[in-house]
């Protein structure tokens, strides 16, 4: 176990070591980093990395990837405990965000529900996530009440990736116009290669496919660009769609 802390602290050592000297953030941090590697790694950490930042968030999700591959259910555990000492709502929103993750879904959605009462019936950070455990569980229509209900109660939060996954809940409805027209709204607002790689896998399976690998080349040619871990995803996806290697 010595052994394990010893690598995962070694490569959490490294990724900020080397994040402090691609930003150009100065040998100093290197070096702190390097002969005080527990302080050091928590000082740059709180100081340095800005969690407003894409490519801060990509680091975060890495290092959180790789304790998380170390101890599967740790987070899950602790998050129960957490939440059975001190059930706010907090603490049970944070539990249902470690079993949507798990694939809990109805784990998750019971606990969200149970967040939206009182003045937290219409907390727009669980609002989203119980639409999102609904719609992961099949149950479509249920996530799109959640999401009217976002919408009326917070039309600004989290506005491009709710429309995203209304444009997902349309399709799991059958009713793909609507969920084409949402799409093409985001098609020139939502960040990212998702909205448009989803677009153009509708479109092809509705026939148009025209309309669907223009998008897929219009992803695969910019995709060289963007050296976001999470983009590579579509880019990959819309390259196998055209026949690139």
């Amino acid at each position: 176990m010595a052994r394990v802390l010893y690598i995962l602290m070694a490569i959490i050592q490294f990724s900020f070591a080397f994040h402090a000297l691609r930003t150009g953030r100065g040998a100093k941090w290197i070096m702190i980093i390097i002969l005080a590697p527990v302080v050091g790694c928590l000082a740059y950490y709180f100081i340095e990395v800005f969690p407003s930042s894409r490519e801060e968030r990509d680091l975060r999700k890495r290092i959180h990837d790789i304790a998380k591959a170390l101890n599967p259910d740790g987070e899950l555990k602790r998050r129960a405990e957490e939440a059975a000492v001190t059930a706010s709502v907090d603490n049970r929103a944070a539990l249902a965000d470690e079993c949507l993750e798990k694939g809990m879904f109805d784990e998750a959605i019971r606990l969200y529900e149970g967040c939206l009462e009182g003045p937290h019936a219409n907390d727009p950070r669980v609002l989203f996530a119980c639409a999102r455990a609904y719609f992961y569980d099949g149950r479509h229509r249920q996530a799109e009440e959640i999401l009217q209900r976002l919408a009326k109660a917070h039309p600004k939060f989290r506005r491009e990736e709710a429309r995203l996954l209304e444009a997902r809940v349309l399709d799991g409805l059958g009713d793909t116009q609507r969920a084409l027209a949402v799409y093409e709204d985001l098609r020139t607002h939502y960040v990212g290669f998702e909205a448009k790689y989803r677009y153009a896998a509708l479109l092809k399976r509705l026939g148009d496919e025209a309309k669907a690998n223009e998008l897929f080349d219009l992803i695969a040619k910019n995709g060289r660009r963007s050296a976001l871990e999470s983009e590579q995803e579509w880019v990959k996806l819309a390259r196998q769609e055209r026949g690139v290697a």
